[in-house]
């Protein structure tokens, strides 16, 4: 594994929402966290059909690209009665002409699962998978995952995505309700944050 030792880390991303919770993470290591979209850089076109695929050709595309190590995030919702869909295309079912509609996006999800009938607890699975590249090209990738189900009418206005319909196991309060700083603490980004720190930071 390698360490990182630099003071400035690039976050391969253009989701405000992400940056914030990624720097909450990071805060306690006094590095500073800039994004790819406050660098002016382009978001790369994710073509693999799985989370570790997509991190990577975030993460070395930033790296390159900036000339100093950066990470990236790829993750997203899985759900079991729909084959693990949307998985990696998480983002995508919440896309419109006007940006992004996540209110929408779980409003999807959910009438594809009543058009299956499909029966409760309607589980699903958040994934997070992180790559820390190095602009020489190196790589340490962490995986992350929280298990759940998806409740409805969606609950809460904290939180972003798919939060708002995803209860956690043996909790009462969706992602979208929670404290934020307890959702940090067990998200999926969170246990992927758990191993790099682990590996890389401590």
């Amino acid at each position: 594994m390698r360490r990182f030792s630099d003071k400035t880390l690039v976050v391969a991303t253009h989701n405000a929402g992400k940056l914030t919770e990624i720097a909450a993470l990071l805060k306690p290591y006094g590095i500073k966290v800039v994004s790819a979209g406050e660098l002016g850089l382009d978001e790369p076109e994710e073509t693999e059909d799985n989370f570790a695929g997509n991190a990577r050709i975030k993460a070395h595309y930033a790296a390159r690209e900036s000339g100093l190590p950066a990470l990236s995030d790829d993750s997203g919702i899985s759900v079991d009665a729909l084959g693990g869909a949307p998985g990696v295309y998480t983002a995508d079912w919440a896309e419109t002409p006007n940006g992004r509609d996540f209110a929408m996006a779980m409003e999807k999800v959910w009438e594809k699962l009543e058009a299956l009938n499909a029966p409760e607890p309607r589980t699903a699975t958040f994934n997070s998978t992180l790559c820390l590249a190095w602009p020489d090209g190196h790589e340490e990738l962490f995986v992350g995952k929280v298990d759940g189900r998806l409740v409805w009418p969606m609950r809460g206005d904290r939180g972003f995505g798919y939060d708002p319909m995803f209860l956690p196991n043996g909790e009462v309060e969706t992602f979208g309700e929670m404290d934020p700083d307890k959702k940090h603490g067990m998200s999926h980004r969170a246990d992927a944050f758990r191993k790099l720190v682990d590996a890389c930071f401590d």
